[in-house]
């Protein structure tokens, strides 16, 4: 096919999903997606406000707040205010920034992080939205980026894209297209408009702060898609299935390795949004079922990291590209990135939550004693099973008596299938939120989520989330 041709080839997947935005009401979504919203939506506000004063995000603040003069928009968790694309740089920024946030396990996507920095200063500049109105925007963002991430596969990831800053532009432009009431051939260019901004190298990973930032340029990419399609700006109308220079073909270098039909599959019937899970390790979600074989196995038999000769993860090519590299201290990204680190830290501390991760600890000899009895090997048979089981895994815990113990997990606590409760949601949140909210603003936040289909204006939440 000539590029003149391909250039002009219908757009049947990203037209479907311009119509799905565009036409999304609050009364077609199951209430059971609107409660599991809620939830998720807090989870990414606490780990936010817990990021707000970290080294990386307090380096976009000020560098931000010294060139931009405008106003307009909160930065959660403190007292300053910038323009909408900036504060979703930075808000999207502190929602990634310490390994906390929810993941879509088979999209490959952290989707909080990427729809409501953007959503959020729309919320702001446009007064009038209700609680309903904010939540339908959100399942708008929500439910693309995911089906994106299905339709690429994980050899997306595998190639060396992070796929949290290419697949996140489609959900932030998607949340904020929907905020902004635009019509479906508006949306069309919202999402085109973001898509050609899509990038994100997954080398970062290994100690880099910018990997911390990848969520925010996608909010703002996404808002800038939204706002500039408003305006009647254009993007690419056939973005995601062009046969030369497309999302789909460029970002797999190939002509068949993704699945178009998949951007559309079940609408309406299928809510991605529940397929999004939860972190209770401060630490990537490729390294959690690993942790929670060894706690499974550690509370059947008791016993101290002297006891332990080796630890063997048998887990999916995945697992292996993305955490089973030999640990090198390279600062705070790559040690929660890390599985042998992170193992060797729950082998000593007993968890991997915020308190484990300091950057006097990414050099810890001790910690590194334990990191190399860890190996971790490719199984096929996982491999094979696809992107739905690309975070399963077999472990072998090896004891000095010559003993072996060994657990399956096939997803991590808090996972979509076995998803957490409300009061877990709240305590975790609370326990993030109050490194830079006072309690009662804490509480109100709370309170506001878990309820905000009742509210009348959603500008109250934005209100809450600044420092005041």
């Amino acid at each position: 096919m000539s590029h003149d041709t391909a250039a002009t080839q219908d757009n049947r997947y990203t037209a479907g999903i311009a119509r799905f935005v565009s036409g999304l009401r609050f009364e077609d979504v199951p209430p059971a997606v609107i409660h599991r919203l809620r939830l998720l939506i807090l989870d990414s506000l606490g780990c936010a406000l817990y990021g707000a004063h970290l080294e990386w995000c307090r380096i976009l603040q000020d560098t931000l707040t010294r060139l931009d003069t405008t106003r307009e928009c909160a930065v959660w968790g403190t007292d300053l205010r910038l323009s909408s694309p900036h504060a979703a740089l930075v808000n999207g920024t502190e929602v990634q920034s310490f390994e906390l946030d929810d993941v879509h396990r088979q999209g490959v996507l952290h989707v909080g992080a990427v729809v409501l920095p953007a959503l959020m200063t729309i919320v702001e500049m446009r007064p009038g939205m209700t609680g309903r109105d904010f939540l339908t925007a959100a399942v708008a963002g929500y439910e693309i980026g995911p089906r994106v991430g299905i339709a690429m596969g994980p050899e997306h990831i595998a190639q060396g894209w992070h796929s949290g800053a290419t697949l996140g532009v489609f959900s932030a432009a998607a949340g904020a297209a929907r905020a902004l009431g635009l019509d479906a051939e508006r949306t069309i260019h919202a999402l085109g408009i973001a898509g050609t901004q899509a990038a994100g190298l997954m080398a970062a990973q290994y100690g880099a702060m910018v990997k911390r930032m990848h969520a925010g340029r996608s909010a703002q990419s996404g808002l800038y898609g939204a706002l500039f399609a408003e305006a009647g700006f254009t993007g690419i109308r056939n973005v995601l299935e062009s046969e030369y220079g497309g999302f789909a073909t460029t970002f797999s270098r190939s002509q068949d390795r993704f699945r178009l039909e998949e951007l559309t599959a079940g609408f309406g019937t299928v809510w991605q949004t529940m397929g999004i899970a939860l972190k209770f390790y401060s630490c990537v979600g490729s390294n959690h079922t690993t942790l929670d074989a060894i706690r499974a196995i550690r509370e059947e038999r008791p016993f101290t990291p002297d006891e332990v000769e080796k630890i063997v993860v048998h887990g999916s090519q995945v697992t292996m590209d993305h955490v089973g590299w030999k640990y090198v201290p390279q600062g705070l990204v790559s040690a929660q990135l890390n599985l042998p680190y992170c193992v060797g830290t729950l082998l000593l501390e007993g968890d991997c939550f915020v308190d484990q991760f300091t950057e006097a600890m990414v050099a810890d000899p001790a910690r590194m004693r334990e990191a190399e009895k860890v190996e971790v090997r490719h199984d096929d048979t996982i491999t094979a099973k696809g992107s739905k089981s690309r975070h399963e895994v077999r472990v072998e815990v090896h004891f000095t008596d010559g003993t072996v113990r060994e657990k399956t997990v096939q997803a991590g606590r808090g996972n979509e299938k076995d998803f957490a409760s409300e009061a877990d949601v709240v305590a975790k949140f609370t326990s993030l939120a109050r490194h830079a909210l006072p309690h009662a603003q804490v509480a109100a936040i709370a309170e506001w989520m878990l309820h905000a289909d009742e509210q009348p204006d959603a500008r109250v939440l934005a209100g809450l989330l600044a420092r005041r």
